[in-house]
């Protein structure tokens, strides 16, 4: 059997209500010479059975178990099984165009990128919307021609991009090489791939058009378990960090770095609810700030005066208890 052009893994955890939707949308691409690595992730809802008829069904879709780990862990072992040239890692509550994965694929050859970004925009369950999410890729801060590196990025390099990884394809040899893989906690766990690769990459491109739909709403997506591990946004920044050091170019992007830690930071405590949101706050004010940086500096080094804002009413309420 010839190699697969591009190898699309997936991580499904209790997703029965949407892998459906999902499977379905990827078999009707208009690339078919593609592999559907799917990992159950020790799913209590049945959606291993589903996938194991959809493999029956056709024979690009295949099934991988494993007990319950987390989507980082199960990204890593489709990585492990993969076959393909390029690799896209997807998540199991959102859709597709027909041509996603031509279009990504036809981008990253044209350019011989190490990695494409491709449009998506938000699909409201509840409403049956779609909306429009610009600040999932800051158009004004890319440069006006492709490939580029990250340093040729006009705003915070770790801001024009959202660190998940599901609207971009990426070239195997480029991750392999550079040693690329999900940290193997709950949430967050992409955040390193994707940065990493962002730094190291000699040659990104971005495909704007809209191909990726990501579904929000309905309870049972993979951002709901943030409440149970709160902590993960934290790990994944320290990480990352260490990831700077050893490139060598934390001293270039530091500031950059620290401002996105406090971004990041003020994301995941606006996100979570009591008791957790006090914990949070308890731990970023009494250790996770100084830790990260953003502790002691001016007004000034920040770039969002809002987020300057909101970080001194966070110190102020801490200190109010």
């Amino acid at each position: 059997m010839n190699k697969p052009k591009v190898s699309v893994i997936i991580p499904v955890y209790n997703s029965r209500d949407y892998i459906g939707h999902c499977l379905e949308s990827l078999l009707n691409q208009t690339l078919q010479n593609i592999e559907i690595i799917c990992v159950d992730d020790g799913s209590t809802d049945g959606s291993g059975d589903i996938l194991e008829e959809y493999s029956r069904r056709d024979s690009r879709v295949i099934v991988l178990h494993q007990e319950n780990a987390g989507a980082g862990a199960a990204r890593n072992y489709g990585l492990r099984e993969s076959r393909g040239k390029y690799l896209s890692f997807l998540d199991s509550d959102d859709f597709f165009e027909p041509e996603m994965l031509e279009k990504g694929w036809k981008t990253i050859v044209h350019f011989k990128a190490d990695f494409v970004v491709l449009g998506s925009d938000m699909y409201f369950m509840d409403t049956k919307e779609y909306v429009q999410n610009p600040w999932v890729l800051h158009k004004n801060e890319l440069p006006p021609y492709m490939p580029f590196k990250y340093r040729e990025l006009t705003g915070n390099v770790f801001k024009t991009f959202v660190g998940w990884a599901w609207d971009k394809m990426y070239r195997k040899e480029f991750v392999l090489e550079h040693q690329l893989l999900f940290q193997e906690q709950r949430t967050s766990n992409d955040l390193l791939f994707v940065f990493s690769a962002l730094v190291t990459a000699k040659k990104i491109a971005v495909n704007q058009r809209v191909l990726i739909h990501q579904r929000r709403g309905g309870g049972k997506s993979l951002s709901v378990t943030r409440e149970k591990s709160w902590q993960c946004f934290y790990d994944a920044l320290l990480a990352l960090r260490q990831r700077l050091y050893d490139e060598n170019i934390y001293w270039e992007l530091e500031r950059d770095y620290i401002n996105y830690a406090l971004h990041f930071s003020l994301w995941n405590l606006k996100t979570v609810a009591e008791p957790t949101k006090t914990m949070m706050t308890e731990k970023l004010c009494g250790e996770w700030f100084d830790e990260l940086g953003v502790t002691g500096k001016p007004k000034e080094y920040f770039y969002e005066e809002e987020e300057y804002r909101n970080y001194l009413k966070v110190i102020e309420s801490y200190k109010r208890v």
